[in-house]
């Protein structure tokens, strides 16, 4: 493969990520508008938002490679389940945190903490080189989403922090074997195939603790859009974006440009319902927009060649 070519790809990689991370951050969006409007927990959102992603992938693969597509070899199968076991856990502990340290302190441990996971798992895993433009790129998000999340002021008890931290922690690393395992996989298989198995096997786990949680079928019909929409868009269109993409983006690129989830579903607030984002946010969104900068810059010579 060409130098030329090689860059065109990474850089065709780095804006699917982007759209996978535009069209993650509307899910907070559609959620806070069901949380309104019905008495649905987020474990069934959860569930939801994955099971119902799964017909819309389905179909996706009929239209483009038909019914043999979904034919999946035996020794990509046990990843590919890994995925989904995953996608379910890291929601899990991600909610589950919540109800420990509040949104603040789990939305920070997680997002700041699952690219550094990322990248540090990915140089033993996948022999990843860390480069400069990485790790200064890393620095710029990381300390952005601190500025644009804030950082939390209410006061937990010391075990209910513990317990919190230790989930978020949880939700991050399993979102960053979600990325390593894709990642391994990319080269391998088409990207539909690790998401429609991946979705069907996250739905199985979710069920259970759906059903738990008080799961029903009988909800409006603007219930069912929204979570339709869920489903479709920010979930099957975006993770086969992300898993299409990581074919040609390192894992730790990656994991890095996913922070613009945060300042999508911050920008959204902002302009829907008039949430103001203030200076300090505005040099946090400042700094995660040159920290894609500086990857996208990257893959223009020399670095093409590492992703």
């Amino acid at each position: 493969m060409s130098a030329h070519h090689q860059k065109r790809e990474s850089h065709r990689g780095i804006r699917l990520i982007i759209i996978a991370s535009i069209l993650w951050g509307t899910v907070g969006i559609a959620t806070q508008a069901i949380y309104h409007r019905s008495d649905m927990t987020a474990i069934t959102v959860g569930f939801y938002r994955i099971a119902l992603a799964v017909p819309f992938v389905v179909a996706f693969s009929c239209m483009t490679v038909g019914w043999r597509g979904l034919l999946v070899s035996r020794c990509h199968l046990p990843r590919m389940a890994m995925i989904g076991a995953m996608l379910a856990f890291y929601q899990v502990c991600y909610f589950s945190a919540i109800s420990y340290v509040g949104v603040a302190v789990a939305t920070l441990v997680t997002l700041c903490s699952a690219p550094a996971i990322v990248a540090l798992l990915s140089i033993v895993w996948l022999n990843e080189r860390l480069t400069r433009q990485t790790l200064l790129a890393l620095t710029f998000a990381l300390v952005g989403t601190c500025l644009l999340v804030g950082m939390p002021d209410a006061v937990v008890a010391r075990g209910d922090l513990l317990t919190g931290v230790l989930l978020a922690l949880g939700s991050a690393t399993g979102y960053a074997i979600v990325t390593l395992v894709g990642k391994s996989l990319s080269g391998q298989v088409d990207p539909i195939h690790s998401t429609t198995v991946s979705f069907a096997v996250g739905a199985l786990c979710l069920l259970p603790l759906a059903l738990v949680d008080g799961m029903t079928l009988k909800m409006p019909l603007e219930i069912w859009g929204l979570l339709g929409y869920i489903g479709l868009v920010p979930t099957a269109t975006a993770y086969f974006c992300f898993f299409a993409a990581m074919r040609h983006v390192k894992a730790s690129t990656a994991s890095v440009i996913t922070l613009l989830e945060p300042l999508t579903a911050t920008l959204l607030a902002w302009v829907l319902f008039d949430e103001r984002l203030g200076i300090v946010g505005m040099c946090g969104a400042l700094l995660l927009m040159t920290a894609i900068g500086v990857l996208y810059r990257a893959n223009d010579g020399n670095g093409a060649g590492d992703t």
